[in-house]
């Protein structure tokens, strides 16, 4: 019933007057913490922006609010992940279909050849796309493209922005694999709260096991749970890991199952998966949780 009533409210929304701001600039919307700090660095002050996802926001299980319905309304340009990582946003999209504004999915950038395919997920494709680093660089010049199409005027300063943070994420990723060399390859097993670092494992050479799905809608049983621990203990892992955005007591309680049966195994911290840090910290920033997440890994999974 409250779907329903949502769904009137958000035709009537729609049906009314855009009531864009009057400053000239292009109004944008950006569903994820990672898409928003991707286009603040593209767009800069040549744009207005306004996210609906916060520093630790599940994408997976996010409801807009009436208030996200008024910024989606009065948007030129939306962009969102696609691959249904906004699951509860599509009806909202769909909608907004045929409305003079501009919808991207950014990972409709990436070759679908090189997308990991899931049969549990909707979209069967891994969402998570933003972990590695050069499909993000895919983003970046979509979103350079989109801006700049739109707004010819300042298509030169998109580029700019664009030219400046493609060296920035060159540079990260030559870093990041500074660090990832110094954990022998034996040794690169991640183990986490859900399945979201596949493309990160995928890129520097890690196997990857998240405790439920790819989707943090669906939870692990105790079955999941217990299969889980002895695979820590049949290779020896050291460290799991806890998820900003999910919920620490599946990890906890893996840590218990591990130590059930005589060992031990730490938590090794947390990592930002499907979204990124507090706003103003380095971990706000795209590179910033970059760096933190590797640097954490390493650090709880080398053997002293």
């Amino acid at each position: 019933m409250k779907k329903i009533i949502f769904l009137l409210t958000l035709i009537v929304t729609l049906s009314c007057k855009n009531e864009a701001k009057t400053n000239g600039k292009l109004n944008v919307v950006t569903t994820t913490t990672m898409i928003t700090d991707l286009v603040k660095n593209i767009g800069g002050d040549a744009i207005n922006i306004e996210s609906l996802m916060g520093s630790g926001v599940d994408p997976h299980l996010y409801k807009a609010s009436e208030g996200d319905v008024n910024k989606l309304v009065n948007a030129d340009i939306i962009f969102y992940n696609g691959l249904h990582l906004e699951g509860k946003l599509v009806d909202i999209f769909e909608k907004m279909e045929g409305q003079n504004k501009t919808q991207v999915a950014l990972a409709e950038s990436i070759d679908k050849g090189k997308l990991i395919a899931s049969e549990y997920f909707g979209s069967n494709y891994d969402p998570h796309v933003w972990l590695n680093i050069d499909f993000f660089k895919l983003f970046a010049r979509k979103v350079t493209q989109v801006l700049s199409e739109k707004d010819p005027d300042n298509a030169k300063i998109y580029i700019e922005n664009e030219e400046k943070y493609m060296e920035e994420l060159n540079f990260l990723k030559k870093d990041v694999q500074g660090v990832v060399d110094v954990l022998p390859k034996e040794e690169r097993i991640l183990i986490t709260a859900h399945d979201a670092f596949n493309y990160f494992g995928e890129a520097y050479g890690f196997k990857v096991v998240g405790l439920q799905g790819l989707s943090t809608a669906t939870e692990a049983g105790v079955q999941d749970v217990q299969k889980l621990a002895a695979f820590i203990i049949e290779h020896k892992v050291k460290a799991i890991f806890v998820e900003s955005s999910v919920p620490k007591r599946t990890i906890e309680a893996l840590q218990k199952a591990v130590k059930s049966k005589g060992h031990d195994v730490t938590i090794g911290g947390t990592l930002y998966s499907d979204a990124l840090g507090d706003a103003g910290t380095i971990e706000g920033t795209y590179i910033g949780m970059y760096r933190y997440n590797i640097k954490t890994i390493v650090g709880a999974l080398v053997k002293e």
